[in-house]
């Protein structure tokens, strides 16, 4: 607790708490303002869940996994090259596991935030019963797929810098976009960057009555099938980028950052 707490000491003065807790808010905002300016043939809420949960996972998610995990360790290369994170005179294994559960706190703060604060304006603006168990249910399985991703872009952070994380957000960004699709209907479970967006669709198949009939066609047994592929490979990726990173975290023993 008391590293988890230094940790967010150090994000005081940085643009870190801004991008966290602010984009959410402006983000749903701006999902239902939109919505309240057009007519959907779908039940209001189901649109806005289905517009949420499309763009969320697949932009914000990826984009800001690169940025925040970039952020958080560029300030520690800002701070002598290092030299304070590795001479705090804590095991690597820690020092590691602090960065990574800031980061986890972070970016699932502003999922929360972002989900709650949608929910909140589709009951004031629509007057809707809000299907809480299918939102929180959704942002639960999406945070899930988060998971793997976080692990990755520390890593990643460390061992190239921000730019090479943000630039492997970004093409992750156009990944997941693209696995949202039918083109990523069978891959998908093997494409990191497309599980926050599948889960999150996966949880709302079956949460909500879709109009028309059954949602997917293939039914209850489909989703849970799609579920378990999707759960092993983001469970085994998680395990492999959390032992790897702290693996070469007990070695590594800095870089020089650029002037």
């Amino acid at each position: 607790m008391n590293l988890f707490m230094c940790e967010w000491l150090k994000t005081r003065r940085t643009p870190l708490r801004w991008t966290v807790f602010l984009s959410p808010l402006i983000f749903s905002a701006l999902i239902l303002w939109y919505f309240s300016l057009r007519k959907t043939t779908l039940p209001v809420q189901i649109a806005i869940f289905e517009a949420f949960f499309e763009v969320w996972p697949a932009l914000v998610i990826p984009a800001g996994a690169g940025l925040v995990s970039g952020l958080m360790v560029h300030q520690e290369g800002l701070a002598g090259n290092f030299g304070r994170l590795l001479g705090a005179g804590r095991p690597r294994r820690d020092l590691y596991l602090g960065k990574l559960a800031m980061l986890v706190f972070l970016v699932f703060t502003s999922t929360l935030l972002a989900v709650l604060a949608l929910a909140a304006g589709i009951w004031f603006l629509f007057r809707e019963t809000i299907a809480w168990p299918v939102f929180l249910g959704a942002a639960f399985m999406m945070m899930i797929g988060t998971l793997p991703l976080l692990a990755f872009h520390l890593w990643i952070s460390f061992a190239r810098g921000m730019g090479a994380s943000i630039g492997i957000g970004g093409g992750g960004l156009l990944m997941a976009s693209l696995m949202a699709t039918s083109l990523g209907q069978t891959i998908w479970p093997f494409v990191p960057w497309a599980w926050p967006v599948r889960f999150a669709g996966l949880a709302g198949a079956c949460g909500f009555d879709w109009p028309g009939g059954e949602f997917p066609p293939q039914g209850a047994g489909f989703v849970a099938e799609q579920a378990a592929k999707g759960l092993v490979s983001a469970a085994i990726f998680f395990l492999v980028m959390l032992t790897g990173g702290l693996h070469w975290f007990g070695r590594w023993e800095g870089r020089k950052m650029p002037e």
